[in-house]
């Protein structure tokens, strides 16, 4: 399973009555992939996995596998309130055909190690599939610190891949420093990219890319070339929307976003609720100002980042 590149943590269309828009969620992916995105990642967060249920991520998961048609992986975020919802959601992805899991911790309970261990040890071991670990503690309130990491890499063989999305850039060089190359490390958190890329990240699970995938993959491989001028540049114009990522209300807002670039619609699930009033108008301020000033394709993406 390749983990390095630009990969989308995807959202969720809905249609009027908020059932799954299979449709747009199909072209979707496929258009993705066609602006230089190297794997498809449904479920997460930003795909609003916590309001669907056991049968709608199964049929996201179908969706994008058929979409995708073995031209990239697709990656099932693999979260649950008790491990064995978590386990057979796991189990259920590898006979769908998906590529890999982002094994998430349980939500609400936040254990400590020794429970935390064992849930994801125990999706893990329910497949073959190659596994990525999502360490978010600001979202989740669980922080796999580095020698946890190096402990389950150590006892997983097919534990590959760690999504890193503590905020601290430092996590990435420490986790590097435990491991050289046995992990892949992916930046999760959209306006730190650069930063965690100087420090050894090969991958982004990216947010803003559901919107803007071409300047994600441009800002990526400016990045992992080395182009540190250029990347900045476009960093700098990408950073108001970047920011998006990392609000309690993320998911409305890259929703919002997709709606403004043409790309499907701004609908949510509650107890999410679209914006209104001011600060609808406010963001889309900054949405309008980022798309009246957007820069030239770089056609960056090309570049051999898939290896």
């Amino acid at each position: 399973m390749n983990w390095k590149g630009v990969m989308p943590a995807i959202t969720t269309g809905f249609n009027e009555d908020l059932g799954v828009d299979h449709a747009f969620m199909a072209e979707n992916c496929r258009w993705l992939l066609d602006s230089g995105c190297t794997g498809i990642v449904a479920l997460g967060s930003l795909g609003e996995g916590a309001t669907l249920s056991f049968d709608e991520k199964l049929g996201v998961l179908r969706t994008c596998v058929t979409a995708v048609e073995d031209r990239a992986p697709v990656v099932a975020s693999i979260s649950a309130l008790s491990t064995a919802e978590a386990v057979a959601v796991a189990k259920a992805a590898a006979q769908i055909g998906c590529d890999g899991l982002m094994v998430l911790p349980p939500y609400v309970y936040q254990g400590d190690w020794r429970e935390m261990k064992t849930h994801v040890a125990a999706v893990f071991k329910a497949t073959a599939l190659s596994c990525m670990l999502y360490n978010n503690p600001v979202a989740y309130g669980t922080d796999f610190l580095p020698e946890q990491i190096q402990e389950l890499a150590a006892e997983h063989e097919n534990f590959e891949a760690v999504k890193e999305s503590s905020t601290d850039a430092r996590r990435v060089s420490a986790i590097r420093a435990l491991l050289d190359r046995r992990l892949e490390i992916s930046v999760g958190v959209d306006d730190a990219v650069l930063e965690a890329i100087g420090v050894g990240a090969t991958g982004w699970i990216a947010g803003l890319a559901n919107a803007l995938p071409r300047e994600s993959v441009d800002l990526f491989n400016l990045a992992i070339k080395g182009d540190s001028d250029k990347a900045f540049d476009l960093y700098r114009w990408f950073l108001p929307l970047l920011r998006m990522d990392t609000v309690p209300n993320f998911v409305q807002l890259i929703k919002l976003v997709q709606t403004e670039v043409g790309r499907g619609n701004p609908r949510v699930r509650p107890p999410r609720l679209e914006l209104v009033g001011n600060e609808l108008a406010q963001i889309r301020k900054i949405i309008h100002e980022a798309i009246r000033s957007r820069p030239q394709p770089a056609n960056m993406y090309a570049l051999p980042n898939r290896k």
